[in-house]
Order: C-alpha cells, then sequence, then structure tokens
C-alpha cells in the first residue's frame, strides 16, 4: 500500500494539556510518527512525500477566519507581556454568535473548544502538511489505487470548521472527504477513533452529500461528552446522513465487530464509492486513554472486515498513543486490510 507523510509534522509538538483540573504532559507526541511508519513499513507500506494542493482543499472545510487565526495566533501571543510558549484559552464563549474579539486571548477562546489543542510555532506548519498528507493519499486512490494511508500528525477528527479541539487543528478525514466529492464521488466517513468525531459530525451534520459514521466509547462518561449520541442523526437535509453507535466502556472485539456490521451496513446503503476511514488505534486495550478493549489481534480482524467493503478507501491516522502495542496495532490492521 502506499502511504504519504511529510516530515514537517514532526515541528508539532505540544508540552501540555489540562485534565481533572492538572497540567499534564501532552500524550499526542511526536514520537508516535515514528512508532507508526516503522508498523506501518512492517505491514508493506511504501511511503511517499505529499505535494502541495494549496490553501483550496483546506479552506473548502475551515473559514478563512479560522485559518487566518491559526496562521497567525502564536505570533500575536507571544506579543502578550508574560504569556506562556503555547496558546492555550482561558476563556470561553457561552455562545459564539455574537462579538468576534480581536484580542488574542479572546480569539483562541472562540476558537479552541479545550484545553487539549495547545498551539505552539510549529503547530500551524505541521497540521498543514498533516492535512496535505491527507489530500495527496485521496489523489494517490483517484489515480486507481484499491486504497493508501494517509499519516497524519497531528490528528484532525475533533476539529471543527472554525473550532479546534482534543488534539486536533484541521480535519484531515474531512478535508480529504470534501476532497473526493469535489471529483464527482460520493464519499462517507467511518470513524473507528475511541472518541467520537464530533468535529466531523458538526462539518458535515446538515449535508445529504457526505455520510459519516462513528463507533466510539459512550460519551456519557468519556470525551467529548457533548457528542456522540444516538439521536444525532443530521439536520435538514442532512437527516439521516450521521450514525452514531456509543460502545460501553471496556467493549472488545467481538461486540466491537458486531456494531461494526451496522456501520458497514449503513455505508452500503449510502452507495458510498469511496471510503475515509478515521483511523484511531486509541481504541486498544492498552492505549494510555483507556476508552475500548480491543486487542492487537482485533485490529487485524477489524481491518479484514472494513476492507471487506470492496470500495476504494483512504485511511487517515488519527488518535493511537505512546504504548508497547502502539507499533502492532497499525501493522496488524494494515495487515489484515491487505490479506481480507
Amino acid at each position: 500500500m502506499k502511504a504519504v507523510f511529510d516530515g514537517r509534522q514532526w515541528k508539532h509538538d505540544p508540552q501540555n494539556f489540562m485534565a481533572n483540573g492538572k497540567t499534564l504532559p501532552n500524550p499526542e507526541q511526536p514520537a508516535r510518527i515514528k512508532i507508526l511508519q516503522d508498523g506501518a513499513m512492517e505491514a508493506g507500506c511504501t511511503f511517499l512525500e505529499p505535494e502541495d494542493h494549496g490553501i483550496g482543499p483546506i479552506a473548502a472545510v475551515h473559514s478563512p477566519q479560522y485559518l487566518t487565526f491559526l496562521k497567525n495566533i502564536h505570533v500575536r501571543w507571544k506579543r502578550i507581556d508574560g504569556a506562556s510558549d503555547e496558546v492555550i484559552p482561558n476563556i470561553h464563549p457561552n455562545h459564539r454568535h455574537t462579538n468576534y474579539p480581536s484580542s488574542a486571548v479572546g480569539q483562541a477562546g472562540f476558537h479552541q473548544a479545550d484545553t487539549a489543542c495547545p498551539i505552539a510555532e510549529g503547530t500551524w506548519e505541521a497540521a498543514y502538511w498533516s492535512a496535505q498528507s491527507a489530500v495527496s493519499g485521496a489523489d494517490i486512490v483517484l489515480d486507481g489505487e484499491k486504497s493508501a494511508y494517509a499519516l497524519c500528525r497531528p490528528p484532525g477528527h475533533h476539529a471543527f470548521a472554525d473550532l479546534a479541539g482534543g488534539f486536533c487543528f484541521l480535519n484531515n478525514s474531512a478535508i480529504a472527504a470534501e476532497y473526493f466529492r469535489s471529483k464527482g464521488l460520493r464519499p462517507a466517513i467511518l470513524d473507528v477513533d475511541v472518541h467520537h468525531g464530533n468535529g466531523t459530525q458538526g462539518i458535515f451534520y446538515d449535508r445529504n452529500d457526505v455520510l459519516t459514521v462513528s463507533l466510539h466509547a459512550d460519551p456519557d462518561r468519556f470525551y467529548p461528552f457533548f457528542w456522540g449520541g444516538t439521536q444525532e442523526r443530521g439536520e435538514g437535509i442532512g437527516e439521516g446522513y450521521n450514525l452514531n453507535l456509543p460502545l460501553p466502556r471496556g467493549t472488545g472485539d467481538d461486540d466491537y465487530l458486531v456494531t461494526l456490521q451496522s456501520a458497514l451496513d449503513r455505508i452500503r446503503s449510502f452507495g458510498a464509492d469511496v471510503v475515509v476511514i478515521a483511523l484511531g488505534l486509541d481504541s486498544h486495550e492498552n492505549d494510555p486513554l483507556q476508552g475500548l478493549s480491543i486487542t492487537t489481534p482485533g485490529f487485524a480482524r477489524l481491518g479484514a472486515a472494513i476492507a471487506a467493503l470492496d470500495v476504494p478507501m483512504l485511511l487517515v491516522q488519527e488518535g493511537g498513543y505512546l504504548s508497547d502495542d502502539l507499533g502492532h496495532n497499525i501493522k496488524n490492521f494494515l495487515t489484515g486490510f491487505e490479506n481480507k
């Protein structure tokens, strides 16, 4: 399988995030890259560098106001006397439909949903090339390959059209799906990250030209908390084009695979001719974020089940954090996917 990655994605090196009121080391570390890349190569992937498609495919999903913020906020932030090295908001609006502040602090609160998406000097460049990796992966599929893997880091599925969150800045899976749609295809997004793909859902929630499906740990007691319930089915012409399949904490291989079949059935009913897989590996039993309990052999079964859809697919890396199993998990998923 052809794969895509750009070395500038190393430049995002977040130091902190807040959880339970404490400032903790950020788990979305650059070291993920080497582990994922090595595991993918062991599964037979050949890595290519992405082409630069410019801002157009990104701006098809994200607002120009938000992109201006991402590009400039760190420089502006550092002008504040005593500011931290990373942009982390300390205020959030209770709604976002009135004043758009001029202040860097106010704009950080407006555009960053939580304290888990710190912006540092290299964040914009890394996120930009992460998105370009997804678009170039889509080009590989459009050129006739049955599948491709985009090693996108930082990840993307918690990013809304104008809102960062949960380690995510640009929604790589959504950008790829919209790019496929612009080329005349009918894309679906299948998100298998342990966390609900709330940003992806938000981007397409009132549309019927992209199907969004997410399997994830029940958000009632798990991030992102406010999105991911079964009642969220889309709105307007998009009603019925969003499917959430929340799972009890600790769900293992067999029960997960049963639920996965419901997701795959919905994709078949939609008539998708290309599928973007938002490939989170943090559903593993030993992942630091501890939501579900998929085993390493289970990822091979998961990959094989998804590949059985037998349509062109782009695999876009989402979560999956540092553990002794991460490299084995990506290798197993890709091997199962290729050898279905």
